[in-house]
């Protein structure tokens, strides 16, 4: 916790070094002010800026996967319509470790319910999935050509080796 607390102060402080001179004092000043302020913030707020991996979830899994959006249960955030973008860039862990996390079945998505219907809607209006069993097709007959005229003959089956018995 102290570790992420450490580098938000740096990143805010950094960035405003960027744009303003500051001797030497004025960056240090700069940093014991800022991470006083962020302390006083996570002590007001009772949560931390990124909550640890032994904590319980920021949502219920009920809460956090809705119709028309999803939130994240690290976090909290919610009005997303997709969370693996947000993962990785908030959070820095893959789908499946969130999935194992909050032992998430893998066959929810891990996108907001509407949104996902409505694409499917418009990749069928578009005829996406057409075009996609056209290039399947297209590419068995370019593999089963190609295979067919440098086909290896198949190995046969080896047999099974019996064991030798010791005499003693």
């Amino acid at each position: 916790m102290a570790s992420s607390l450490l580098e938000l102060t740096a990143t805010i402080v950094s960035s405003h070094a960027s744009v303003t001179e500051m001797s030497g004092e004025d960056l240090l000043l700069e940093l014991q002010k800022v991470h006083g302020a962020l302390q006083k913030l996570e002590v007001e707020t009772g949560e931390g800026v990124e909550r640890g991996e032994g904590k319980g979830p920021a949502v219920t899994l009920k809460k956090a996967f809705q119709p028309d959006q999803i939130s994240c249960m690290l976090c909290g955030k919610s009005g997303m319509k997709t969370l693996a973008r947000h993962l990785a860039q908030v959070h820095g862990i893959k789908p499946g470790e969130y999935r194992k996390q909050f032992g998430i079945p893998s066959n929810q998505a891990l996108t907001a319910k509407n949104f996902s219907e409505a694409r499917r809607r418009m990749a069928q209006e578009k005829g996406l999935a057409d075009n996609l069993a056209k290039a399947r097709a297209v590419r068995a007959a370019k593999l089963a050509a190609k295979g067919g005229a440098e086909k290896k003959p198949a190995k046969a089956p080896r047999a099974p080796k019996q064991k030798q018995q010791m005499s003693a």
